[in-house]
């Protein structure tokens, strides 16, 4: 079995995916004419739209922060540190491209999760790459093999080494047991799980700006008190990108290094094109009420995550001058080992802090992303959820005390598998992604909130929800619905 899930591992991330999500990012970037630059605007303009008149689903904002509480986890810190010691400076560069173009990746997929959303039993919106696999692609099958790998790996296994890291990071600074950690951190994260995802929602939009700003604002407390050497360093990673300061790469050296950890850390980072994100994009109605408008928000996600959060953790550690190649120090002690430089002996205590609020709302936030895999496979109700819900917190007191490798590297697979199905996915789903960028900007050239009007997409009738989206066109043009005895509106 180790043998197999090491050949899967060496496959999907040596070769498929590391190329693939480069690939498709690329593709998207340049089909949809770079509307990661071109439209940089319009994610900061769909999420001060004001708040949703629709009571089945969550705000932008709120989809944003549940997004980037997965998003942002311990990869954001030990992560960071390891692309560092592997790749040397440059590697910072090679996410900051890898960012770039997933950030139109992210666009698409989150787009399409919105198109193809559908409403549970409880009349709120679920959805995600299961839903446009299985309804835009009519490949069911693809789509139930996608559902089983999230909820394995972001549902269950994932969060566990979320817990883990935490337990190792409370334990290592304050000396707390890690069951102790365990059980503490099932207890809170139930109280939130428990509550489902419109109260995941809410803490996620007070506790995940809380732990970024704070995060963020600890580094330019860092970049202003070293301001004199900030432009070295800011040199330091663009030249050894590009191989012009060999001796600042990393244990393997070189350009090579640099591009291909810091190509990684990207990647596994902000989660672009992997098909987690798009499950809580679904969820959310979107304003303006068009779908293009939630795959904005989502495309600002990776950018806060990968250039903000990211380079934050790159520079301190680079400007503390703790980076060592071939010294052994590097995750989580290398990030700590910087800033102690920095701040002194609270150093160690503030990652273990930060290390707490990023794998705590990792949790939670994927937690989201495996109700919506359990909704499409049919495990959506009261007692589908139960279990689903169980089964998170015991993986979370597990992972805080044990570490099995074999069950970490399934979990890689088994990400690696639903990775490269969504990818395929919306490559065949391109042709409906670039209709909606064109009638979304259409509509802003005109004057206008842009409004999703299915009429206008007949080849697409049959596999969206129509009454969903009469519903959004009512509220889009100031109709307020908050039932489910709604009825839909003759006519547009």
């Amino acid at each position: 079995m180790d043998t197999i899930i090491g050949f899967l591992n060496t496959i999907f991330w040596g070769y498929v995916l590391i190329y693939g999500l480069l690939a498709v990012g690329i593709y998207f970037t340049l089909r949809l004419g770079f509307p990661q630059i071109v439209h940089f605007g319009e994610m900061f303009r769909v999420l001060s739209s004001g708040g949703s008149k629709d009571a089945a689903g969550i705000s932008p904002f709120q989809a944003l922060t549940v997004s980037l509480a997965s998003r942002v986890g311990t990869g954001n810190l030990a992560g960071v540190a390891v692309a560092l010691y592997l790749g040397g400076p440059g590697a910072t560069f090679w996410m900051w491209m890898v960012a770039l173009v997933g950030m139109a990746t992210a666009y698409a997929e989150s787009a399409l999760a919105q198109l193809y959303k559908v409403r549970n039993e409880n009349g709120q919106y679920r959805g995600g790459p299961a839903f446009y696999i299985a309804r835009g692609l009519n490949a069911p099958w693809a789509a139930t093999i996608f559902s089983v790998c999230l909820i394995l790996s972001f549902g269950l296994v994932f969060n566990a080494v979320q817990a883990n890291s935490i337990a190792d990071a409370v334990q290592g600074a304050f000396g707390v047991p890690k069951i102790a950690v365990g059980l503490a951190v099932a207890a809170i994260s139930g109280i939130v799980i428990f509550g489902g995802i419109r109260q995941i929602a809410r803490v996620a939009e007070i506790v995940v700006p809380f732990m970024a700003i704070a995060y963020l604002l600890t580094a330019i407390y860092v970049l202003v008190a070293n301001a004199a050497i900030v432009p070295s360093v800011l040199w330091t990673i663009i030249s050894s990108a590009f191989g012009l300061q060999e001796a600042a790469g990393g244990v393997a050296g070189g350009v090579a290094a640099a591009m291909m950890n810091g190509v990684k850390r990207g990647l596994f980072s902000n989660e672009a094109g992997m098909g987690s994100a798009p499950n809580i994009a679904a969820v959310a109605t979107p304003v303006p009420h068009h779908p293009a408008s939630q795959g904005f928000v989502q495309s600002l996600g990776v950018f806060i995550d990968t250039i903000l959060i990211c380079t934050a953790t790159s520079v301190m550690i680079l400007l503390s001058g703790t980076l060592e190649p071939g010294s052994g120090v590097t995750g989580t002690q290398l990030t700590q080992a910087a800033m102690n430089v920095h701040i002194g002996w609270a150093g160690s205590y503030f990652i273990a802090i930060a290390i707490f609020f990023f794998a705590f709302t990792s949790i939670i936030g994927n937690y989201s992303y495996a109700e919506n895999a359990l909704t499409y496979l049919g495990g959506g109700n009261r007692l589908g959820v139960l279990i689903m819900r169980c089964a998170v917190l015991v993986m979370v007191v597990w992972g805080a005390s044990e570490s099995i490798t074999t069950v970490f590297d399934a979990a890689d697979a088994s990400m690696g598998l639903m990775a490269t199905i969504n990818l395929i996915a919306i490559v065949l789903l391109s042709g409906t992604i670039a209709k909606l960028t064109k009638d979304y900007f259409a509509q802003r050239r005109q004057g206008l909130d842009p409004v999703f009007h299915a009429a206008d997409y007949p080849e697409l009738q049959g596999q969206i929800d129509g009454e969903i989206w009469s519903r959004e066109e009512a509220i889009g043009m100031g109709g307020r619905v908050e039932d489910k005895a709604w009825t839909a509106p003759a006519g547009r």
